[in-house]
Order: C-alpha cells, then structure tokens, then sequence
C-alpha cells in the first residue's frame, strides 16, 4: 500500500496545537491559571537538563482533569479548523498523520479533516498523563511499524516542519517536503542529512 505521512503541528496547521490549546484553555476557562506555577517549574527543569520532554508532558496538560474536555477540544478546533493548509485537502494517497501532540486532542481534528490514519501520543484524557512515549523523533517510526507491517507499506512523500527532528520520517520517504510558512519545499534526504 502507497502511503505519504504527515507531521501535523506547524506542518498541517501553522500553529503548535498543544500550546495554543493551554493557551485557549486558560482564556476559556481562567481557572487553569492555578496550574500555571506547575508548568513554569517543569519547563525550567526542562531547560535546566533534570526533566526530559516526555517527563514534563507527564504534568503538561494535567489541566484537563479541571475542564469539560470535550467541550473545550470542540471549541478550539471550531476557533482553529479552517487554519489548516489547503494544500492538505488535495491528498493523493492514504494520509498517516504522525504527531507529538495528545490524541484527546488531535482525535477531534482528524475526524474533520478525514486522516486515513492517526498516530499520536497517548495520554490519559481525565488526568492528562502521557501514556508511554512521546510520540516524537525514532518513537515515531517504532509507532508507525507497530500499525502496519513495514513490508506491506511504501512511503511516497513525507511532510514536516521540522528538518531536526523528523530525520527519521524523512529517512523512509521516497520524496521529502519540507513545509516552511505553510509552503512545500521539496528536497532530497542525502543533500540535507549528509552524515
């Protein structure tokens, strides 16, 4: 089966989800600010070396045990869905869409948008907790073989944002797009990744 693979954060959308989320979530519901001094602390713990990303993603969205979550991730993509690329409307193969960003909340958008395939990180939706790995870097190939048998599947195009971190999406395309402003930038894997 011909597939093309999507990162979705700053790649499908011009925005990171999970971000603007808290951020909506704080306009929305002002009383999440109270988890405000948690982030502060874990992102410094991040900068400082002490957390990894995951471990921070543990506490991240553990906000959403205080809001009506399916309301509030209903209300952001009505505010956010018609941000999406147009470009992503006219999809020639079956879309797997691999993303960092919480299934609680990319599994509302990719209904709409109608992704042949999700793959996300997993948190639980009543604590916010991730669930495993963050779905990010080599976690992405591991997750991406781990739905469907790597010989049963061609990689065609592969799209993202990010050059540094998805190196290992990029690896398996046979074409490689770099989404730079909302823009494609096809390049060739060999002349980006030399080593």
């Amino acid at each position: 089966m011909d597939i093309d693979i999507y990162d979705f954060d700053k790649t499908i959308v011009p925005f990171d989800s999970g971000s603007l989320f808290i951020a909506y979530c704080l306009l929305h519901y002002p009383y999440t600010i109270i988890f405000l001094p948690v982030h502060a602390l874990g992102l410094l713990l991040v900068a400082c070396g002490i957390l990894n990303f995951t471990q921070f993603k543990k506490v991240c969205f553990s906000f959403v045990r205080i809001i009506p979550l399916e309301k509030a991730v209903k209300g952001f993509w009505d505010r956010h869905e018609k941000q999406a690329h147009k470009w992503f409307e006219k999809r020639e193969r079956y879309a797997v869409v691999i993303s960092a960003s919480p299934d609680f909340l990319l599994n509302e958008i990719s209904e709409r948008l109608g992704f042949d395939k999700l793959i996300c990180s997993r948190h639980n939706a009543k604590t916010g907790a991730i669930i495993g790995e963050n779905c990010r870097g080599e976690e992405k190939i591991r997750r991406l073989y781990e739905e469907f048998d790597k010989d049963e599947i061609r990689v065609v195009d592969v799209y993202s944002d990010s050059i540094r971190h998805d190196r290992p999406i990029f690896s398996l395309g046979e074409n490689c797009i770099h989404i730079n402003k909302g823009k494609k930038e096809p390049f060739k894997f060999n002349d980006v990744y030399k080593d």
